[in-house]
């Protein structure tokens, strides 16, 4: 017995297997224990954790060696049956991470090491009456598992549901849809494969297909037998009549096949010698013309098509129930097209984890993660590394979502030999070809991936060609088959498919001649820890260049796990997995909970259904123009909320319906007149797009974006400077008064190996006083970095009232080639404050190279909300544009202004501390408020993987000056 071949059906349970079994692991345990499936041992188990690498295999072999260490998970269940007469009994293990081989009853069953899709098996010729025990036996290492060298933590045992169904002995084997759409209309094409009739020359079996009220009833093929030539005559005693072969009867198998002219009387001749035959168990059906709307990810529209079996007796015998989507996607010179228009691609990278089970992954879940990226405007996931849970599927059918299907090949530490291995070769077929024969009916898929970094091969060739022949109807993606050169690769890759490419290279490759594919990039925008910079710099390029469609953001959720459900999130390393790449899992705009990131809400503005394309000139006219950036659907349902911000907070809130725009169109709202009499002391109009009516992704009244247009800004008047005799700034509240700061807790980015060490070259993580000088009303303090370099910070103090201050600041940095990260002054309250309030950019953390999405105005939030939780401490919770904060709480309060605009932190940890925790969660509750008021922050960019900080963003001047005022006030 073997495995059963890949199949488009959906069969439901017969009986559930999910549950109580029994385990042990090999060789460590000998004793049986109890657990429950679906499983990973990996999650559980001492002797065998999870364990984390990104590139190098767990171990020291070469393909396709095993290593001598191998844990085996052994899963046994026993349960009662009673085969049912004249059916199969199919067992369906939905996924094995590992080398599954399948016993039942002590007879062998079957093998399969494809990790992430289902294997099957017909057991019926060894269940017995009664008791019957099943075996699973998962090896963790096999030959295929350099195929599946994903940058995920590696885990074991059965990640999906395990149950037993049964079907007639003739029943429905597969049916496949093709369900295009064009000129307005859907075409049906539907093939249904039989089992246990395509030996018999003469079928009398139908099937039948029934949708959106049309039948259609077609006869299973019977086998067909090749026509033979009769043999020559050997008895000449009587003259052969003749037969009426016509002369020159051999030529016509070429001139057919060469569409020659055959004359009409020929033609018959023709087809009988090479007839277009169906194959053997099927029937096929065509339904033209069809009535019937569009599915696209924007609107998300499925039929009903119902398939039947009947036997000559006129029984239904089988049944199969399909929900499917009519379009059509094709590649027209550099453009993908959905339905005949130009889609954008907004999409994530994504990864089967959940932080309590691993890799496995529940419904429920899985609606969570696509309800959240439907309302951060998400409308593409490429399912890195592998094939996704059916179920997954389903849903992108149902919410609407473009899905990259992914097969589950990568061999990223034998990226130079795996592809050109011919051992390998019917794996790269089979792993594509499984993923594709199950896959191929949901209309969410429409480009196949032939896997990910496994360098470039004959073997990925002959996935590609398979993939095309089988299912012409969507394209192919690689991109190991563009990495040297993106005008090579076509055999494999139908796009232009770059991981984190620069954006001058994307602008030159969108201007060359040579260019001949849409560029979607698979991997970009980088994530990990405080990052994302640059995403805006991005869109920009794929909204206005030709080629450019967009692409994946890396990735969609950190990877960490919580096994023990105590908050404590653990990376690579954690669980003595050795060696690691620690942190390099962290890369998801969303944290393990599903709590979004600042970079997710960058996303979701540059994302948004609308785009304001007015000014503030014209918003004071009373006008307000947007563009709806969809592809396919209106605005009808949407509404657009209208504040207008100011220094004291919103004020004048309305709600309008939104006005009506066909997809790409631009169009205008009169601003009401209560809005107009407001701007013109105003900071901005907020206009917030909420959804009108319920769905499975969100409920009514959900924001899914919020934009501005920003009015002219009277920058705060300070009082003027006349300088006092050189004094500090001493007061109770003050538990470290401001001092100069030009050091942040590295980000990830920050300590790329890119950047080569180049902000802890610069020294300025410790600044010794070495100088200190008064020259009337300015104190001049001259510093040394820790390199022995100069800063000088020269401050003109006023003290206008007690606990009043006026600060003039100007800093020279030292001339030493390299960009620093903060310019500004830290200082430090003493306990009792718990509230912010400020006028800036919010109301969630922003950076200058990622505050795009967020909104300038009056904002108030805890001081212990204002921190980003990245998982391996870092900067993080600063905010841009910021004329004035107001710090409050049980201590008093503390209030500075700004005449030119600053970046402020507030938090409750100092850099050094952030930088010595490994956790977060290791950071002890603290009372301390520690503030930074910077007059430069460089960007957090992506330069772990991809562009780092554009130089706009980075902090190249040596000198710096500004002015500001800060008012402590002591409660009582």
């Amino acid at each position: 017995m073997k495995r059963l071949p890949m199949s488009a059906l959906r069969r439901a349970p017969d009986i559930a297997l999910d549950g109580p079994w029994e385990f042990r692991l090999l060789p460590y345990e000998q004793e049986w224990k109890r657990v429950e499936v679906p499983d990973l041992w990996t999650m559980r188990e001492k002797a065998d954790p999870p364990h984390y690498l990104n590139i190098a295999m767990p171990f020291d072999e070469v393909p396709p060696a095993v290593p001598d260490r191998n844990p085996t998970g052994v899963y046994r269940r026993t349960v009662d049956l009673t085969p049912p007469a004249g059916r199969r009994m199919i067992l369906h293990v939905g996924a094995a991470e590992g080398h599954l081989s399948v016993t039942v009853n002590g007879h062998a069953v079957g093998t399969s090491t494809d990790s992430h899709l289902a294997a099957e098996f017909d057991i019926t010729s060894v269940v017995t009456p009664g008791s019957n025990t099943i075996e699973l036996e998962v090896a963790k290492w096999s030959e295929a598992s350099y195929l599946e060298d994903q940058d995920h933590w590696w885990q074991s045992g059965l990640s999906r549901p395990v149950f037993l169904y049964t079907v007639p002995e003739v029943h429905l084997a597969d049916v496949t849809v093709v369900a295009d759409y064009a000129a307005g209309r859907g075409n049906l094409h539907v093939s249904v494969a039989t089992a246990g009739l395509d030996h018999l020359h003469e079928v009398a079996w139908t099937a039948r297909i029934t949708m959106l009220g049309r039948t259609q009833t077609r006869t299973v093929t019977p086998r067909s037998v090749e026509p033979a030539f009769t043999p020559p005559l050997t008895d000449r005693s009587q003259r052969p009549a003749p037969s009426g072969i016509p002369d020159d009867f051999m030529d016509l198998l070429s001139m057919r096949a060469a569409d020659a002219p055959i004359a009409a009387e020929l033609r018959p001749v023709a087809e009988h010698v090479m007839p277009s035959r169906e194959k053997a168990g099927t029937a096929v059906f065509t339904l033209d013309a069809l009535e019937v709307s569009p599915w696209t990810a924007e609107t998300p529209h499925l039929e009903d098509l119902l398939v039947e079996l009947i036997s000559p007796e006129n029984e239904i015998v089988d049944v199969a129930r399909l929900r499917i989507g009519f379009r059509r996607v094709r590649i027209e010179g550099r453009d993908l097209l959905v339905n005949g228009k130009r889609v954008l691609i907004q999409g994530v990278n994504r990864h089967d984890v959940d932080p309590r089970t691993g890799r496995i992954v529940s419904r429920d879940l899985m609606l969570a993660e696509l309800s959240l990226l439907k309302r951060f405007n998400v409308n593409a996931i490429r399912t890195s590394h592998y094939p996704n849970d059916p179920d997954f599927l389903d849903l992108c059918d149902e919410i609407g979502f473009y899905v990259i299907d992914e097969a589950d090949i990568e061999g990223h530490a034998f990226t130079t030999t795996l592809a050109h291995d011919q051992r390998y070769l019917p794996e790269f077929v089979e792993r594509v070809s499984r993923m594709v024969l199950r896959d191929r009916n949901h209309p969410c898929v429409i480009i196949w991936s032939l896997g990910n970094e496994t360098g470039y091969g004959p073997n990925h060739d002959a996935a590609a060609a398979w993939g095309r022949r089988v299912d012409p109807g969507r394209p192919l993606h690689y991109e190991g088959a563009i990495a040297h050169d993106w005008h090579a690769g076509h055999a494999a890759s139908d796009l232009v498919c770059p991981m984190y490419p620069s954006f001058e290279a994307l602008a030159a490759f969108s201007a060359d001649p040579r260019a001949d594919r849409p560029v979607i990039v698979c991997e970009y925008a980088y994530s990990q820890g405080n990052s994302t910079g640059g995403l805006a710099e991005y869109w920009r390029l794929f909204e206005t260049l030709p080629s450019l469609q967009g692409g994946f953001i890396w990735e969609f959720k950190d990877h960490a796990l919580d096994p023990d459900g105590d908050g404590r999130y653990r990376y690579g390393g954690d669980f003595g997995d050795e060696p690691n790449d620690g942190i390099t899992l962290l890369n998801g705009v969303v944290f393990p909970d599903l709590t979004p990131k600042p970079a997710l809400y960058e996303a979701r503005g540059l994302f948004s259904p609308i785009r304001i394309t007015s000014g503030a000139e014209e918003a004071k006219a009373g006008t307000l123009r947007i563009r709806n950036r969809q592809t396919f659907a209106g605005l009808d349902a949407y509404e657009l909320r209208l504040q207008v911000e100011t220094e004291a907070g919103p004020a004048g809130a309305l709600t309008l319906a939104a006005p009506p725009a066909a997809p790409g169109a631009e169009t205008a709202i009169e601003l009401p007149d209560s809005i107009r009499a407001l701007l013109g002391t105003a900071l901005a109009l907020t206009v917030a797009v909420h959804t009108r009516q319920h769905a499975v992704w969100a409920p009514a009244d959900t924001e899914i974006s919020a934009h501005q247009i920003t009015m002219p800004r009277p920058l705060p008047r300070l009082p003027r400077g006349t300088g006092t005799t050189p004094a500090e700034v001493r007061h109770p509240l003050l538990r470290r008064a401001p001092q100069l700061s030009l050091w942040r807790a590295l980000t990830d980015n920050d300590q790329s190996f890119a950047l080569d060490n180049r902000f802890v070259r610069t020294g300025f993580f410790h600044l010794t006083p070495i100088d200190v000088r008064a020259d009337g009303a300015a104190t001049t303090i001259r510093y040394r970095a820790a390199f022995g370099d100069e800063v000088v910070h020269t401050r003109t103090l006023t003290v206008l009232d007690e606990g009043d201050y006026l600060l003039d600041e100007q800093v020279t940095l030292p001339d030493i080639g390299a960009d620093g990260l903060r310019v500004g002054m830290e200082f430090e309250l003493a306990d009792g404050f718990d509230q912010a309030r400020w006028v800036g950019l919010g109301p969630w953390e922003n950076y200058p190279d990622r505050r795009a999405s967020a909104l300038l105005a009056a904002w108030e939030r805890p001081i212990d909300e204002l921190a980003v939780p990245y998982l391996k401490p870092q900067e993080n919770g600063t905010r841009g544009e910021v004329t004035e904060l107001r710090l409050s709480g049980p201590a008093g309060t503390v209030r500075t202004v700004h005449a030119t605009p600053l970046h402020m932190n507030v938090s409750r940890y100092s850099a050094s501390e952030l930088e010595t925790a490994g956790h977060w969660w290791e950071l002890q509750p603290s009372g301390t408020t520690v503030v930074h008021l910077d007059i430069a922050h460089r960007g957090v960019g992506t330069g772990l993987l991809g562009p780092d900080t554009r130089p706009a963003h980075r902090l190249s001047q040596r000198d710096y000056r500004w002015q500001w005022r800060l008012t402590l006030s002591a409660a009582g």
